[in-house]
């Protein structure tokens, strides 16, 4: 767990997996929304993917992805509700 919570410590993947929790979106697509060349956005998401965080598919030329399941959403969701609590 050490492992794959200090791999979410990085700002791009947690930016990435941030627009991926609202939808699907192809490379070139997350590169303009993160103002980051393809080659940065191509190589964070294989990471991702090899950490089974992100899954994809093909649609001609384009790659979409998304979130690999609902527990990455969920956990998502849950540290970014956690983060907005205000303390009493």
């Amino acid at each position: 767990m050490a492992d794959f919570f200090s791999f979410l410590g990085d700002a791009n993947r947690l930016r990435i997996l941030s627009f991926l929790a609202t939808k699907e979106f192809c490379v070139s697509e997350l590169a303009a929304l993160l103002e980051m060349s393809e080659s940065a956005v191509s190589h964070q998401l294989r990471n991702l993917r090899a950490m089974r965080l992100v899954s994809y598919r093909k649609q001609g030329r384009n790659v979409f992805y998304r979130l690999h399941d609902n527990h990455i959403f969920h956990l998502y969701q849950a540290v970014a509700e956690h983060l907005d609590e205000k303390d009493d």
